[in-house]
């Protein structure tokens, strides 16, 4: 894979891309998958080349989650964030959805792709990490949103320090699944298909 697009810290796979394309935002924020094709959630798109899909789901990662399997495994288990978002693409992919599942470090970029998403998606899963207790940029943008917002986290954050209690999102999120390990995303993804 060459270096990620706007500076974006997609996860992937070692599939290549004609096993698993990876589905992006364009400039213009449509959704494109790895060979640049539009997608959509419209029910027919004829032969223009786009790909019809039922849902597109955002789920975004804050910060240190790009060290999973490393970091505290006993706190956040051994799966690695290429292993969760690779879950993910198999749920989505089952369920005939698009995914956008992007990592980062950066306060300002979680926010900016939340605002991108206006409009632009289905469904938001969201792991702020860090941010979740910190972050009224994040619980800001986030109102924003008009599409269920699912807040996961991979360790239960209310048996942990009593600074890790309080959570920004939780207050605009439809749903909160914490404690679960990586499973929660998955689980996350399924109150989405049930909702």
């Amino acid at each position: 894979m060459g270096p990620p697009r706007g500076g974006c810290n997609r996860t992937r796979t070692g599939a290549s891309a004609a096993e698993s394309p990876e589905i992006r935002f364009g400039r213009d924020h449509t959704w494109l998958d790895g060979a640049d094709k539009k997608v959509n959630s419209e029910s027919h798109t004829g032969g223009s080349g786009e790909i019809s899909v039922a849902k597109r789901v955002l789920v975004l990662n804050g910060p240190n989650l790009n060290m999973l399997g490393k970091r505290e495994p006993e706190i956040y288990g051994r799966d690695t964030l290429d292993d969760i978002r690779a879950a993910c693409a198999a749920f989505c992919e089952a369920q005939g959805w698009a995914l956008d599942f992007r990592q980062s470090n950066a306060e300002g970029e979680l926010v900016t792709w939340i605002q991108e998403a206006r409009g632009a998606v289905d469904a938001l899963v969201i792991n702020a990490a860090a941010y979740t207790h910190t972050s009224v940029a994040i619980h800001d943008a986030l109102h924003l949103l008009d599409c269920p917002i699912v807040e996961v986290h991979l360790s239960n954050i209310h048996r942990r320090e009593p600074f890790r209690h309080h959570s920004y999102i939780s207050s605009v999120a439809s749903g909160v699944i914490v404690g679960f390990g990586a499973k929660g995303y998955l689980l996350a993804l399924a109150a989405l298909e049930a909702g």
